[in-house]
């Protein structure tokens, strides 16, 4: 049954919808996490240690944050490839491009696509950068996070990187919010108003939340 499920169209919509969610939910949460920054090198770095003993001491060091770090992997994959499927399937329904483009898709619409690609590269930056080290600027320093973001914060290139990353998660969760409400069965003559707003200030929330980092680190708000 979960093979037939995963085969069909709605299935494969449904799997993106669902791995979606739960990527928003993390993004609101860690964005919250991000702002800490803001209350200084203290508080920032406390609370990046108190991630890794959540649970303790049912849970071991870092068990908790390696649990949510594999959710997370699984829904990214399973975002990705039903993404690239379900395009793929679409190409072949339709080999030809249309004469006209549809008049009322939007520019989000439109670069839904590119803007995965965009997100999937940043991910695997981000990790390097600010998780592993492997691609840090000014040297990374384990178990102090706050002084790797402003390291991060302080190239031109890492601000460039994040911001047009950030601008390219907001078009998506602008979209991909309400597409996901429509495929879960939420939407409604009545509610599909509703729901654009809601996907409009979640996105408008998320692009300025996570963008107000490196800008406090450029006006030295963050130093």
């Amino acid at each position: 049954m979960a093979r037939t499920v995963w085969d069909s169209t709605v299935g494969k919509k449904t799997v993106m919808a669902v791995s979606g969610l739960i990527m928003l939910l993390y993004l609101v949460v860690h964005m919250i996490g991000n702002l800490k920054i803001f209350f200084g090198a203290g508080e920032f770095n406390h609370y990046a240690h108190w991630l890794r003993t959540i649970g303790e001491p049912f849970m071991h060091y870092e068990w908790t944050l390696w649990v949510v770090r594999v959710v997370l992997l699984a829904a990214v994959v399973a975002h990705a490839v039903s993404a690239y499927q379900l395009s793929r399937r679409d190409i072949k329904a339709r080999p030809r491009k249309y004469v006209h483009k549809k008049p009322r898709a939007g520019y989000a619409t439109r670069t839904m696509r590119w803007g995965g690609v965009i997100l999937g590269l940043f991910i695997v930056w981000h990790i390097l950068d600010l998780t592993t080290g492997t691609v840090h600027s000014g040297g990374f320093e384990t178990g102090k996070p706050y002084q790797n973001v402003v390291d991060t914060f302080s190239t031109g290139y890492g601000n460039a990187v994040y911001i047009v990353a950030m601008l390219a998660l907001g078009l998506h969760i602008r979209h991909g919010f309400w597409s996901a409400a429509q495929t879960l069965g939420a939407g409604s003559r009545t509610r599909d108003r509703a729901l654009k707003t809601v996907a409009n200030v979640l996105a408008l929330l998320l692009t300025a939340g996570f963008i107000a980092v490196p800008v406090g680190v450029m006006t030295g708000v963050v130093s």
